[in-house]
Formats: C-alpha cells, structure tokens, sequence
C-alpha cells in the first residue's frame, strides 16, 4: 500500500520530534542524519540517503554534483540542518532539489533549536 505524502511527511516529522526529544540541540547534522534514518526505517519506511540527482545544462551532464540528504518512500526529500537559524537560501535549496529530482513535497530540518517546530518546514513544488 502506499502511503500519501501527508502521511509520509506526518511520519517524517513524528520521527524528527523523537529524534530531538532524545538528543535537543546542538549535534552535528550527519548525527542528526544517521539517527532520522535509523529512527524512519524503525517505523517501517523505505529511506535512501545521499541519492544523486543530475543537472543538465545545454547538453552538459552532471552526475555526481548533488545528493538529497534523504529521500522517504521515494517520495518526499528531507533537507536536514544543524545551524542557528533557516535562511532564504535554505529554502531556495530544497525548490531546486524538488524541482531537479522531479518530486514535489520536502521537509526543511533544523535540529539546531530549541523546539523542533520552530525548525520544521514543508516545502512543495
């Protein structure tokens, strides 16, 4: 059965809690990164990580020039942060990853808070 991005990203954020319940602020990201994916395959979902995506520019082919942090049910791309606040920039960064990988829905992460949700944002193409 599968799920629909709601569902996936209710997930998502449910795992995102507990993981900075357990941890709070203050870690590295590729810490906060090992222990979502640990936390998301624990509840049953099919996660990737470090998933390249080309970019094509006038018949140029780029492979290797970026990954997606995460990608949930190969459906919603999680862009994970450990910084002291979310920028602009932040934002525009996951638009182009949805709009280069052709999915629609991602979650902007921010584990460098003191309240997850001040640190949460869903984004969609």
């Amino acid at each position: 059965m599968e799920l629909e991005h709601s569902e996936v990203t209710e997930q998502i954020i449910g795992a995102a809690i507990e993981v900075h319940r357990e941890l709070g602020p203050g870690l590295l990201e590729s810490a906060y990164r090992a222990c979502m994916v640990h936390e998301l395959a624990l509840r049953g979902l099919d996660v990737a990580t470090e998933v390249p995506i080309p970019l094509e520019y006038k018949g140029l082919h780029l492979t290797t020039c970026y990954r997606l942090d995460v990608v949930v049910e190969g459906a919603v791309v999680l862009e994970l942060k450990a910084i002291k606040t979310l920028e602009r920039v932040h934002h525009a960064q996951l638009l182009s990853y949805l709009r280069l990988s052709g999915l629609h829905v991602g979650l902007l992460i921010n584990f460098h808070v003191p309240v997850l949700r001040e640190g949460l944002r869903r984004i969609v193409r």
